[in-house]
């Protein structure tokens, strides 16, 4: 009895001196040091980890430190073994970490760590309330026991109510730091008034501060009914509209509501014309619209892909105070950029138009001559600008004066075709044919006082005149390009590349059950998955066909493993919808399967279509083969098919078996067909690699004309899975051949009838 009091008082004893420990120290991430040390000492394990959770973001974070850096780990709080404690409450005891279908090894694979036992404890304030999980690996001297539990458990307890208040002051602090750089950036931005300036800042500040990887805002032109963004491209400024009733940003900028989309390629809102084109992929939008002070929306902000996840509710809301605070100096901004354009555009217009324009002023002095007229008149600005008109209009020219006079007398129009004009080539006197307009300039106001007047110089040299009776008898654009030399090419490039097919089994019937609006809800969940496996592979999206997929791996930027990164895509997509299934079948939903084609080889690439719709995409031989290797998986009762293409340029080792030798429709030349595997566990493919050796030695005899040799190999195939049905239907196909032996000499090739 005295011994069991010893005890107890040394345990309270301990755990004071562990509230005592974690008080003492001054920082989150010290508390949390010092906690996860003390928990591996007291329970005599190799490691152990503390997590918390982020009640905005649904994780559970965890941090460490790498040299000077502190680094964090943050997981969903209801996956894995810690996600399970957290959500249910209870600590558990486990012997045997990889018996456990909740724990990851993928930490393991990553690191290198061999974790055997675990033990991990909710860690729970005096008010029953769980604030996070503390865990404890691989106890040195034997298996974690119940009192090991109670101990963490209580442990926990100690240092809850100290972690829970450093939690909330360190949020206090970031929120407060947060609030202070958000006025210094509003001030420096609401002193900027050159809008491309005051846009590249905004989208800066903005990306930055949400942690997204790019940004735009679009602001609405009333005029067109446009949203307009200005984005950097290079040295030079270019501008994205759109129609400002289209796409997520349209929806946005009508309806004055924030959108936040988890998944661009789930929602149908999304164009993901502008990935193709741009060669970025999307995968989280948040967009708040622009509203000014009289409660309008002037345009739209638009940040994507958060970095380390999706955007919350808190970044929505600071995103609409951003730009609450920066909207009175985006209307002035555009107010001052509109009549910047307005000047801009009429000068402009003036240097590009092919006729030569010069005004004066009321007291008769040159002010403005465009390019074209200084090319026509074979002057120089210093020759022309700030003389007077009728110095500069002399001798030949003398005449267009006359005109200007009568102009300014009548302020009507005097139009002049065909007539002559001089100029001064090599100091002679050169005469050539012009086309002459000449109008007054009058103010916009009552009296229509007289400015000036404008002369407008048609060149009509024996060019042009050739020009304008091409156009009489040919498209204008053909004429032009045939007096310019220009071509206009719809270009390309040649590419080794792995394309992959992916299509959804018995998809018609699955539609007719889940009606429409269920099909688009089964369609976005089952896009998004396979989605970022293709993209975290490297993939490229290529287009989805309905329930189809078409990815490419080794464009637009090639790797040296493009076909491993498609057989590893095409192996992940097969467990994802399987870990799908488990989900659905939990709703007491259908399950869903699939096929896919892997090829490898020469596709061509490239901005493809016509001048008004372009794509960038993959056509050819390779292309096709995938196609018809993804419609063969039904034949030949398999999941992935890759062709000999693929299997001769992989670098890893993966469990594959020779399906068949093979000519597809349309070809002429066999092609070698070969499964993937390595989706299967032991449940679903039990002896696996034992049945492969047997079916192969079985396609062997196959291939050689053994018949009866073959149908044994491939029964030996079926001892060890009675359910592959691949070998079944090679026994079939031997005992055909056996009964109706092939005319001449047998090459081992099968001709595929369908696509």
């Amino acid at each position: 009895m005295e011994k069991k009091q010893d005890t107890k008082l040394a345990q309270l004893e301990m755990l004071l001196n562990i509230s005592r420990k974690v008080a003492a120290v001054d920082t989150m991430d010290e508390m949390l040091r010092t906690s996860v040390d003390i928990a591996s000492e007291q329970t005599n394990s190799d490691r152990a980890s503390l997590f918390l959770n982020d009640e905005q973001t649904g994780e559970l974070y965890s941090r460490y430190a790498q040299g000077d850096i502190i680094r964090e780990i943050r997981i969903l709080n209801n996956k894995g073994i810690i996600g399970h404690v957290f959500t249910s409450g209870n600590g558990v005891l486990i012997h045997d970490a990889y018996s456990d279908e909740r724990f990851d090894s993928s930490v393991d694979k990553d690191t290198g760590y061999k974790t055997e036992r675990i033990l991990c404890a909710p860690i729970r304030t005096a008010k029953g309330e769980i604030i996070g999980v503390i865990q404890c690996l691989n106890k040195k001297d034997g298996d974690y026991t119940e009192d090991d539990l109670s101990l963490l458990s209580q442990m926990s307890t100690q240092i809850a109510i100290t972690l829970q208040s450093a939690q909330r002051i360190e949020l206090m602090k970031n929120k407060r730091k947060q609030e202070m750089e958000f006025l210094d950036v509003v001030s420096d931005i609401t002193s900027e008034i050159e809008i491309d300036s005051l846009l590249q800042k905004v989208m800066m500040e903005a990306t930055s501060m949400l942690k997204a990887d790019r940004g735009t805002l679009f602001l609405n032109d009333e005029k067109t009914g446009e949203l307009f963004s200005r984005v950097a491209m290079g040295d030079s400024i270019g501008e994205i509209r759109l129609p400002n009733n289209v796409g997520i940003a349209g929806t946005v900028f009508t309806s004055g509501k924030a959108v936040n989309i988890p998944y661009a390629y789930a929602d149908l809102r999304f164009n993901p014309a502008f990935d193709k084109k741009t060669g970025f992929f999307t995968r989280s939008v948040l967009c708040v619209p622009i509203i000014n002070k009289d409660g309008k929306v002037i345009g739209v902000t638009q940040v994507l892909n958060k970095k380390g996840g999706v955007f919350t509710d808190e970044d929505e809301s600071r995103l609409k105070a951003f730009t609450a605070q920066v909207a009175i100096s985006l209307e002035n901004a555009k107010l001052f950029d509109d009549i910047q354009s307005m000047k801009n555009y009429n000068e402009s217009m003036l240097e590009s138009m092919s006729n030569g324009v010069i005004t004066w002023n009321d007291e008769g002095q040159i002010v403005t001559c465009n390019e074209a007229g200084l090319r026509i008149l074979n002057v120089t600005t210093e020759e022309i600008l700030k003389k007077q008109a009728d110095e500069f209009f002399c001798d030949d020219n003398s005449w267009i004066m006359e005109k200007a006079g009568k102009v300014a007398e009548t302020r009507e129009i005097i139009s002049l075709l065909d007539v002559e004009l001089a100029r001064t080539v090599d100091e002679k006197v050169e005469k050539f044919s012009s086309n002459i307009t000449m109008l007054p300039l009058v103010s916009g106001e009552k009296d229509k006082k007289l400015l000036g007047a404008m002369l407008m110089i048609e060149d009509i040299s024996s060019e042009k005149r050739m020009k304008s009776t091409m156009s009489r008898y040919m498209d204008p654009g053909l004429a032009d390009q045939l007096m310019e030399g220009g071509e206009d090419l719809l270009g390309g490039r040649s590419v080794e590349a792995t394309v992959f097919f992916s299509d959804i089994r018995s998809f018609t019937t699955l539609t007719e059950e889940l009606g429409p609006q269920g099909t688009v809800k089964f369609l976005n969940e089952y896009f998004t998955i396979m989605v970022d496996i293709i993209t975290k592979e490297g993939g490229m999206l290529d287009k989805f066909i309905g329930d189809a997929i078409m990815a490419g791996f080794g464009l637009p930027i090639p790797h040296d493993d493009d076909e491993d990164r498609g057989v590893r895509c095409a192996i992940n997509c097969i467990k994802g919808l399987n870990e799908y299934n488990v989900r659905r079948a939990g709703e007491g939903k259908k399950s869903v399967h699939m096929g896919i084609g892997l090829n490898s080889g020469t596709v061509v690439s490239g901005n493809i279509g016509s001048p008004k719709r372009m794509d960038y995409t993959m056509i050819g031989d390779g292309v096709n083969l995938a196609a018809r290797l993804e419609s063969a998986c039904k034949q030949y009762f398999a999941q992935i098919l890759i062709s000999e293409y693929t299997v001769a340029k992989l670098k890893g080792t993966y469990r594959l078996r020779n399906v068949d030798l093979v000519v597809v429709k349309g070809k002429t030349k066999p092609v070698g067909v070969f499964e993937v595997l390595d989706y299967h566990t032991e449940e679903t493919f039990p002896n696996l690699m034992e049945t492969v050796n047997f079916f192969n030695d079985g396609v062997g005899h196959f291939r050689a004309g053994r018949w009866d040799k073959g149908i044994d190999a491939f029964k030996e195939a079926l001892v060890r899975n009675p359910n592959d049905k691949l070998s079944n239907m090679y026994i079939e196909r031997c005992e055909h051949m056996k009964a109706n032996p092939p005319e001449g000499e047998w090459d081992g090739v099968w001709v595929l009838k369908s696509k």
